[in-house]
């Protein structure tokens, strides 16, 4: 599973990549996880608000930060 965090770097952003490695760590998902900081890659996405979270090539969340479980939920490998 490819997860990028799309956003400026800033705080938010940086605590959100951390909260998702540990919670897929936790999961023991298989991922590779890429932070993203150019805003043209960004655009690309069709995303106006950061932080986001794309999951292999789909933008799941844009915005917000979401919680621990709405992050598990999202990364959790479906059966």
């Amino acid at each position: 599973m490819k997860i990028e965090v799309l956003g400026s770097g800033c705080k938010k952003c940086t605590n959100l990549a951390a909260e998702i490695e540990r919670i897929a760590k936790e999961l023991s998902v298989d991922f590779e996880l890429q932070k993203v900081t150019d805003m043209a890659a960004i655009l690309d996405y069709g995303v106006m608000s950061t932080p986001a979270i794309v999951i292999d090539g789909t933008v799941v969340t844009a915005g917000n930060v979401p919680s621990a479980s709405e992050i598990s939920q999202l990364i959790q490998p479906s059966n």
